[in-house]
């Protein structure tokens, strides 16, 4: 249901991946080679890796690889296994509402405040929290009301 989404989220993942690196590269190269480290890349690499952190959580909610304890709930009886699951569902949506409201007002709160060493606004480097966490539950969500993922095909 929410495959098109979840493509996304790991391009957005996956591009933001390869930025972190190109900037902390930038950051090497400006501080050991041109002895001049530019200020704005910390910031940025802050940003990118709680984009990068988070959204991979997100998709590893939506594959049940992430809020799980797979040898206690697949040795389990089906019933147990059942209540195991459904609850492993709640604690995530409840766990990416919470950094989705949370992170949302940390960003809103801070958003004037400007980013030191970088022109932007410091509500930026919290951009992950919001997102990754109503994606969190979002696909949380996705797994308490279509159940378990459905193999890949390779």
């Amino acid at each position: 249901m929410l495959r098109p989404l979840a493509a996304a989220v790991a391009f957005l993942a996956a591009l933001s991946l390869c930025a972190l690196v190109a900037v902390l590269g930038w950051q090497v190269f400006g501080r050991y080679v041109l002895n001049a480290s530019p200020g704005w890349t910390e910031p940025a690499a802050l940003t990118l890796m709680s984009i990068v952190a988070l959204f991979g959580a997100a998709l590893a909610v939506r594959a049940e690889t992430h809020f799980n304890f797979p040898t206690l709930v697949d040795s389990s009886p089906p019933l147990p296994r059942a209540a195991m699951k459904t609850l492993a569902r709640l604690i995530a949506i409840a766990f990416g509402a919470a950094l989705a409201g949370f992170g949302g007002f940390l960003v809103y709160d801070s958003w004037a405040i400007p980013m030191a060493g970088a022109p932007a606004p410091e509500g930026l480097g919290y951009i992950g929290l919001p997102l990754g966490g109503g994606l969190i539950a979002l696909f949380g969500l996705e797994r308490l009301l279509l159940g378990d993922p459905k193999p890949q095909a390779d």
